[in-house]
């Protein structure tokens, strides 16, 4: 009986330390991942990132295109060729390199480190021809283009990788940079190019006023025509961040880039205008400004007219896209529009 008791207060010592081995076995190893077959724990990657629905591991860099197609391209190509300047600008701010390029666009800065590149035609008119024979093992273009998506099935038929990307807010800015300085494993300008620009972008927007409620118009002129823009544009996003009510949202479609009701902003009557121009020729543009807009006598009454807040926005920052500098293009607006805080 006794040599029973024994035997059995063994039995549970020998149990509880088993389950004291096997609790301590799962609490200090790390997981482990197994191809089939082999019996050897493989390392889990802890290389691969995962920002702005990029992922980027050793060699290559996986992401979603402006075509919702799955793209995963290898790093560091060396024979690239950018149909689409704003994208041009942002590839050399972030470690790239072109053998290949368009017109430089009329009023935009000058690229550097493109001199040498060749010229495969202008925004309206790119040459198909001139890009292939150039024999690029990437090129980058802009998805919302239609004569520059149409180019994708020679691209394709070629085995030419490429990047269609859309650009309308900050947020595409911060993707197309982190893409950019992935695939030139240029960390340290990501940094510079939008964790940086970011943090800036993120302080401007808490230091402004959430009281004031501002209503503003967004104009777009050109010689031909005046529209209007909302919070979907790139002007317009930054005045939402910067707590302002546009009054094309609301509008009922009286006022967008289709329409432009001057009765509706007589009876909005919003704090501040701000202009955007597009055209080479800004005589003419004003004078489609004074013609559609200012020669009806009522637009003097308004508020924003008569207190000097109907603003002609410089082109570099508000009507090209402002890319690296955003946070300047924000600092600017929030200047305007609360100048007791920005000064």
């Amino acid at each position: 009986m006794k040599n029973k008791k024994i035997l059995s207060l063994l039995l549970v010592f020998i149990l509880m330390a088993t389950i004291l081995t096997a609790c301590k076995t799962k609490e200090n190893n790390e997981p482990i991942v197994q191809t089939e077959g082999d019996s050897q724990p493989l390392e889990i990657n802890e290389d691969i990132k995962e920002e702005y629905g990029i992922t980027i591991t050793d060699k290559t860099v996986s992401f979603v295109d402006g075509r919702g197609e799955e793209v995963t391209l290898n790093k560091n190509p060396e024979k690239v060729v950018v149909i689409y300047n704003y994208y041009l600008d942002i590839w050399m701010k972030n470690g790239g390199k072109v053998i290949g390029k368009l017109e430089d666009s009329v009023g935009q800065e000058i690229i550097s480190g493109t001199d040498d590149a060749e010229i495969v035609g202008a925004l309206g008119s790119i040459s198909l021809e001139k890009i292939l024979s150039l024999s690029p093992d990437l090129v980058v273009l802009i998805s919302t283009q239609k004569s520059q998506i149409e180019l994708v099935p020679s691209f394709e038929e070629n085995n030419i990788p490429f990047i269609a990307m859309e650009y309308y807010v900050k947020e595409d800015y911060f993707k197309l940079a982190r893409l950019f300085s992935a695939l030139n494993e240029r960390e340290d300008l990501y940094e510079e190019n939008v964790l940086k620009v970011k943090n800036e972008i993120d302080s401007i927007i808490e230091k402004s006023p959430k009281d004031k409620e501002n209503k503003v118009l967004i104009m777009m002129a050109s010689a031909k025509s005046v529209t209007a823009r909302g919070s979907d544009s790139t002007v317009g996003e930054m005045l939402k961040d910067l707590n302002t009510i546009n009054i094309a949202d609301t509008s009922n479609d009286m006022l967008s880039d289709k329409n432009f009701s001057i009765e509706k902003i007589l009876e909005e009557d919003p704090d501040f205008i701000f202009v955007q121009t597009t055209g080479n020729d800004m005589d003419k543009v004003m004078e489609r400004i004074k013609e559609d807009v200012e020669s009806n006598p009522a637009w003097a009454s308004l508020s924003a007219v008569k207190n000097d807040r109907y603003v002609i926005l410089p082109k570099d920052l508000y009507m090209f896209k402002p890319n690296h500098r955003y946070a300047e293009a924000y600092e600017g607006l929030a200047k305007i529009l609360y100048p007791e805080v920005f000064k």
